[in-house]
């Protein structure tokens, strides 16, 4: 009995500190795709549908320096994600995601959104590259529901 609490206090306490190291991978190093936007300063809105496995545009170009606000629409039939990071960020925080497919994300360049729901992202593209935004949900990245953004 003693073994199996030991157990499950355990699970509990990486239940509690994994949201908590995903944000304090950013903290020092700041994020792959550039930083949070700042409400001040101009913006171009684009906006993106997430629907059953696909993001409406796929594509988007932006300018180096650039400020995108991100209005994010699900006019899906199930929840979805938008995650902007690196492919290589988002596979990593896929696998953690079907481990705890539930966990809420609460990041300046991710959202989960119910069906039917409107959200805001506001980010500077700092950084020239490409980069990705995929709905982490499981499953949802396998059957292609990501995009790209391609900043030059």
């Amino acid at each position: 009995m003693k073994t199996a609490f030991a157990i499950s206090a355990v699970a509990a306490a990486a239940l509690i500190v994994a949201p908590a190291r995903a944000h304090e991978a950013h903290g020092s190093r700041g994020y792959s795709a550039g930083e949070p936007g700042d409400p001040k300063q101009p913006s171009r809105t684009i906006e993106v549908l997430l629907s059953e496995m696909e993001f409406t545009p796929a594509r988007i170009e932006v300018k180096r320096g650039e400020q995108i606000r991100f209005v994010l629409r699900n006019t899906g039939k199930e929840d979805h994600e938008f995650l902007l990071a690196t492919k290589k960020e988002n596979l990593k925080h896929a696998a953690v995601m079907r481990k705890h497919p539930h966990m809420e994300h609460d990041e300046p360049n991710g959202a989960r959104l119910a069906p039917n729901k409107t959200a805001e992202l506001l980010w500077r593209f700092t950084k020239p590259g490409t980069f990705e935004y995929s709905c982490l949900i499981p499953d949802h990245r396998e059957f292609g529901m990501t995009g790209h953004v391609t900043v030059k």
